[in-house]
């Protein structure tokens, strides 16, 4: 199934590079869009990456580091430039809303849509959104300023009906609906037919886990085991550890120990330091080390889910 990705836009530290944009990344859940984080020049990205603005309705920020959301600004204009109209809601730090309206107030002026905060608690796992088919976490996190990431997870979906059987029964469309949720189903002379007869087994809900930027923390893993994908900061290598505490980033070594504890199928990581300068294949080895199944992020990758 395709209907499930990620699109990365940036995945660079807060040092600027010539090579990588700072962090932002696009979840494409069955055509609708959803923004985790909006460093600088993340539209730009969004034009080559050939992602329609119009899908666009919720960007989450982990946190209000210039890095992952000084993109915002730029970004709504454009919007407004484009005629959007429908609402565009942030979840992110209460901090988020009076940074972000007196900018917007200020360079948008007669925006033709409304920007709608949503104040989400970082410290705290709950869900912040939901939909007919999906539900969105935060994954508390250890930063400098509060920080949380992600977990998208898909909704428990209904079992699938066997064609046959239908036929077989002449089940009426108007039941079929409930018999897919589990129930069983009646014939007209009272015989009941067991739903594991009429069925077959719903497709396995996807989890897609981001880990923005964090302190190495084994907590987190009660939140995004078992993931289809995760997303995890991979700031330093392990030679610059000390300094990864310090400022409570993650090593390579450190994101493939999360992702190995926590059972997860594929990794990817990033927010990369400007001390790398050619490439990151140290970090990639220093985490296949550990977890075989990693790979880096980079710009105008779409990894499916």
């Amino acid at each position: 199934m395709d209907d499930f990705s990620v699109s990365i836009l940036g995945c660079g530290a807060a040092l600027p590079t010539s090579r990588h944009y700072p962090s932002s990344q696009v979840v494409n859940y069955r055509n609708s869009l959803y923004m985790i984080d909006c460093g600088e020049g993340c539209q730009l990205q969004f034009r080559k990456m050939k992602l329609k603005f119009n899908r666009l309705n919720h960007i989450f920020l982990s946190h209000l580091h210039g890095d992952h959301c000084l993109g915002l600004p730029g970004l709504v204009s454009t919007l407004g430039l484009l005629g959007r109209t429908s609402p565009l809601t942030i979840h992110a730090h209460r901090d988020a809303e009076k940074l972000f309206v007196p900018l917007v107030e200020y360079h948008c002026k007669q925006l033709p849509f409304s920007l709608e905060f949503h104040a989400i608690e970082p410290q705290k796992h709950g869900l912040i959104y939901e939909d007919k088919s999906l539900n969105v976490y935060t994954i508390p996190l250890k930063h400098r300023v509060p920080t949380c990431g992600f977990l998208f997870e898909e909704k428990e979906k209904d079992r699938h009906m066997l064609p046959d059987v239908v036929k077989f029964y002449q089940i009426p469309v108007y039941q079929i609906s409930n018999i897919k949720k589990g129930a069983d189903f009646v014939c007209a002379d009272g015989r009941v037919i067991p739903n594991a007869r009429l069925t077959c087994a719903a497709d396995q809900v996807r989890r897609y886990a981001y880990c923005s930027d964090t302190l190495y923390q084994k907590k987190i893993i009660q939140y995004i085991s078992s993931a289809d994908l995760l997303y995890h900061e991979a700031t330093y290598g392990k030679e610059w550890e000390r300094r990864a505490d310090e400022t409570f980033h993650t090593t390579a070594e450190q994101a493939a120990m999360i992702a190995c504890d926590a059972k997860v199928k594929k990794l990817i990581i990033g927010h990369f330091s400007a001390r790398y300068k050619d490439d990151e294949s140290a970090l990639l080895q220093e985490a296949r080390n550990i977890f075989p199944e990693t790979v880096l992020c980079k710009e105008g990758k779409v990894f499916k889910i």
